[in-house]
């Protein structure tokens, strides 16, 4: 009877974790971590760099050259920062319209900073294994990995009836999937031409407007009704 009782309470405890777990909660906490770790893998971005392996500058042109040594790395640098900042603007457009999250949710945003928490480590991988496939193909795989949790956690939290948005239109919400899988398929792309030209696949990206247009004009996105929001971010 005793082991009965106590079976009985652990399930109930179980069910009211879970049901505690899907209850909504507000955006506050979820976004400032959020922030707090895009800053922290921008910054890291940097750690790998210094004048430490200059070896011995006694002119102006021995400097020249060091610096010309370290431009690719300084240009890695610079690929990923941006990466990393065009998925914090993601991230910003779409809490922008995400006022309550849940624990699903919450698990998605995790699992999309992993990608992010990773770009530092894949960028100096590329840097120092540029010459080899793996080396080239680990940044765009970790981005295509984070674009992808991006649009899944968009989809889920714009689902109908999930009430995690605020009052965003159906057409906005309609345009936003419709840019969230646009940014998948531009990120495959990169990842497939990655193993060829490296981080230069990023320039893919450059196409977006116009492939905006495209869809626009096959009404695939929709004209939405003047004053209404901008569509929320990719992913």
């Amino acid at each position: 009877m005793r082991a009965r009782t106590t079976t009985s309470a652990r399930e109930r405890a179980s069910a009211a974790a879970a049901d505690i777990d899907r209850q909504p909660v507000s955006t506050r906490r979820l976004e400032g971590f959020t922030d707090g770790v895009f800053a922290i893998a921008a910054t890291l971005l940097v750690l790998d760099m210094s004048t430490a392996d200059f070896g011995r500058i006694a002119s102006e042109r021995d400097l020249v050259d060091a610096l010309v040594a370290i431009a690719p790395s300084v240009l890695n640098v610079a690929i990923s920062f941006l990466l990393l900042g065009l998925l914090w603007s993601i991230h910003v457009r779409q809490f922008e319209h995400i006022v309550r999250v849940d624990g699903a949710l919450i698990w998605l945003n995790t699992l999309r900073l992993l990608g992010v928490v990773l770009v530092p480590f894949v960028t100096s991988l590329n840097d120092d294994f540029s010459d080899y496939l793996a080396g080239r193909m680990a940044l765009p795989v970790v981005f295509l990995a984070v674009v992808v949790l991006s649009a899944w956690q968009w989809f889920y939290a714009s689902a109908p009836g999930r009430g995690f948005l605020d009052d965003m239109s159906e057409v906005l919400v309609h345009n936003s999937r419709v840019n969230a899988v646009t940014a998948v398929a531009i990120a495959t792309a990169v990842v497939a031409l990655s193993s060829l030209i490296g981080s230069f696949a990023f320039l893919l990206f450059a196409l977006d407007p116009v492939i905006s247009q495209l869809l626009r004009h096959a009404g695939i996105v929709r004209d939405a009704s003047p004053g209404s929001e901008p569509p929320a971010a990719r992913g």
